[in-house]
């Protein structure tokens, strides 16, 4: 067996890192692709290693030099027209070595599982090309499978089709040609393809054209779960320093990018707050519907945007505004907060980072559960002399709740005492009995113009991706300082579709949110059997758990990441939190849950 690495591109998309080093010299994090891919091949009984190179070189001979003299026997085979070729034309220039023995052939700019190279050496069939199933972030060549793993279709990019990606696999480019399929298959036709189409073309066009015969003898081997990626460009440089991270850097890593997940999708983050059962497919397939019109539209302003939130909550179009999601909503009702104000901790710190901490008037219960009731809130803040008190209900991440009686009472007390409430029901559709526990209301707001209403469409509404929020106040004039505040075209067409249809999916809604709280029910059960955790009760989308004995919440956090792909969030970071070893882990599908319980478990 012997291995030949394309090393020969000039990298252009990955700008100043490629600007005097080929593709293969970039580091990530810490270690170049070329030093990984020739460590994991000195692994392996290789006759010899044959890097054709192109692109600066002579630097990369150089740089490689005789480090692997000991393990690996390294031939170059040079690509001097590299910027009029491609990698067809690389290929070629190897051919009679192709044929001399069975071949691993791989690409440069690849990071990998070192268990690849076992996969595809291990399986007996001789004639083997490495695929994942596709995602959205893969580029390029792409294949079909017969039942029996069989390639019956290299599909370039101009024959791709949205329509059919449950179909496609991407090629990892890394192949195995044992030395006959060489000798009278790939060596032959790659010969009349250059012949005929020139040598500015891809080695796969070749593979495809093989495809097509009775006999083609070239399988598929899906990689599964196994970690792969291309680096084209800086972002997909980052997400692969992402991917292979160590585990204290890996979590550090995804903390920082406070969201876009997607494009990890192997990874089940329960850091993720939102209802699992809704939207429905049916209103999902109606935004999809209208989908070419809402792009290249222009939506409308906060006059027909405030009006459409008033319908979705039943509430006058003067007492709401609508925001690029609750924190843009947050920022703005923050500068206009006057004085000191309360607030409860641990809390969502999205709103007490906003204000000066000299402003901050803080509450903490003083128990184990986190909670706390009206009582407790109105005891501890009536002589401390506040313009504002702050209430997430139910609150992040401990999940206490205030029933409407409670709230009622603290409106009251507030209003009594000239005291600003601003109550964040974010989460309120998830608590038990949730139809009756909201305050969106014309009659509670135009009672209480002191009172304000905050509340997320993302979380139990399930779209935070389309950035909507909306705040609501019986006090007209903050809410018109506000519309000023903010801009004018400030939620995009989607979000505004968004909300014109979402009258027709009220009943689904209800229904979703009635289906969650019994998962959750479900979902606590198993929680608590997992023997070194304390599971608070939640009226939430989220337990907040104490773990108890072997893990520190760090420690469980790295691990769930680093073993099973699986994203919770730690809460030692919050205030009122240090120290005292909690985790918040987030309510998803069955499905899901029940494969964190898995993890959980074996980790018990």
């Amino acid at each position: 067996m012997q291995a030949i690495i394309l090393a020969a591109g000039m990298g252009r998309r990955l700008g100043e890192l490629t600007k005097d080093n080929t593709k293969c010299m970039v580091p990530v994090n810490g270690v170049r692709l070329i030093d990984r891919l020739l460590g994991q091949l000195s692994q392996l009984s290789l006759n010899r290693v044959i890097i054709v190179v192109g692109y600066q070189g002579q630097k990369l001979i150089n740089y490689i030099g005789h480090r692997y003299d000991d393990k690996l026997k390294i031939e170059y085979a040079d690509n001097p027209i590299y910027d009029k070729t491609n990698n067809i034309y690389s290929l070629s220039l190897v051919k009679n070595q192709l044929m001399e023995d069975d071949t691993l052939l791989i690409e440069s700019d690849l990071i990998f599982s070192d268990r690849l190279f076992s996969m595809i050496l291990d399986n007996p069939y001789p004639n083997l090309a490495l695929v994942a199933k596709y995602e959205s972030w893969m580029d390029g060549t792409m294949v079909r499978l017969d039942g029996d793993n069989n390639i019956v279709n290299f599909v370039p990019k101009k024959a791709f089709k949205y329509d059919d990606v449950d179909h496609y696999y991407k090629t990892v480019n890394i192949y195995k040609f044992s030395k006959a399929f060489s000798q009278h298959k790939y060596v032959p036709f790659l010969e009349a393809y250059c012949h005929a189409l020139g040598n500015n073309e891809y080695y796969e066009q070749v593979l495809r054209v093989i495809t097509l015969l009775d006999n083609a003898e070239l399988k598929a081997l899906p990689i599964g779960s196994e970690k792969w990626y291309e680096i084209d460009d800086v972002q997909d440089l980052d997400i692969a320093e992402t991917i292979f991270a160590e585990d204290e850097e890996m979590l550090r890593r995804f903390n920082y990018r406070y969201g876009g997940h997607w494009r990890f999708p192997k990874m089940l983050d329960y850091c993720y707050l939102v209802n699992p059962y809704f939207p429905t497919q049916q209103m999902k397939d109606e935004l999809r519907s209208s989908f070419d019109t809402l792009l290249t539209e222009y939506p409308s302003g906060m006059f027909v945007n405030s009006l459409l939130a008033g319908k979705y909550f039943g509430i006058r179009q003067d007492y709401v505004v609508v925001g690029n999601g609750a924190a843009e909503l947050i920022k703005s009702l923050m500068e206009d907060s006057d004085g000191k104000m309360g607030v409860i901790y641990p809390t969502f710190e999205e709103y007490p980072h906003r204000l000066r901490t000299e402003n901050i008037v803080a509450f903490s219960p003083r128990n184990n559960n986190l909670k706390y009731t009206e009582d407790d809130l109105i005891a501890f803040f009536s002589d401390k002399n506040i313009q504002s008190l702050l209430l997430i209900n139910p609150d992040n991440p401990s999940g206490n709740f205030i029933g409407m009686e409670g709230l009622q009472k603290l409106i009251v007390w507030s209003r009594e005492l000239g005291v600003r409430l601003i109550v964040d029901e974010s989460f309120v559709d998830f608590s038990d009995d949730f139809e009756h526990n909201t305050l969106l209301s014309n009659d509670i707001l135009s009672a209480n113009p002191h009172l304000v209403v905050m509340k997320s469409i993302s979380k139990s509404y399930g779209v935070p991706g389309l950035r909507l929020g909306v705040l609501a106040s019986g006090d007209t004039e903050l809410i018109k300082w506000v519309k000023k505040d903010i801009s004018i075209w400030n939620i995009n067409s989607f979000a505004e579709f968004y909300m014109q249809i979402f009258g027709k999916y009220e009943n689904d809604y209800k229904k979703a949110c009635r289906q969650f709280i019994a998962e959750r029910r479900r979902f606590e059960v198993q929680l608590k059997q997992i023997p070194y955790m304390r599971v608070l009760p939640t009226q939430a989308n989220y337990f907040c758990i104490e773990l108890i004995d072997k893990y520190s919440s760090t420690e469980l956090t790295k691990l769930l990441l680093a073993r099973y792909n699986i994203m919770i969030k730690d809460c030692d970071s919050k205030n009122g939190l240090k120290g005292r070893n909690f985790i918040r882990v987030s309510v998803r599908s069955q499905e899901d849950n029940d494969q964190l319980i898995s993890a959980l478990k074996e980790l018990a």
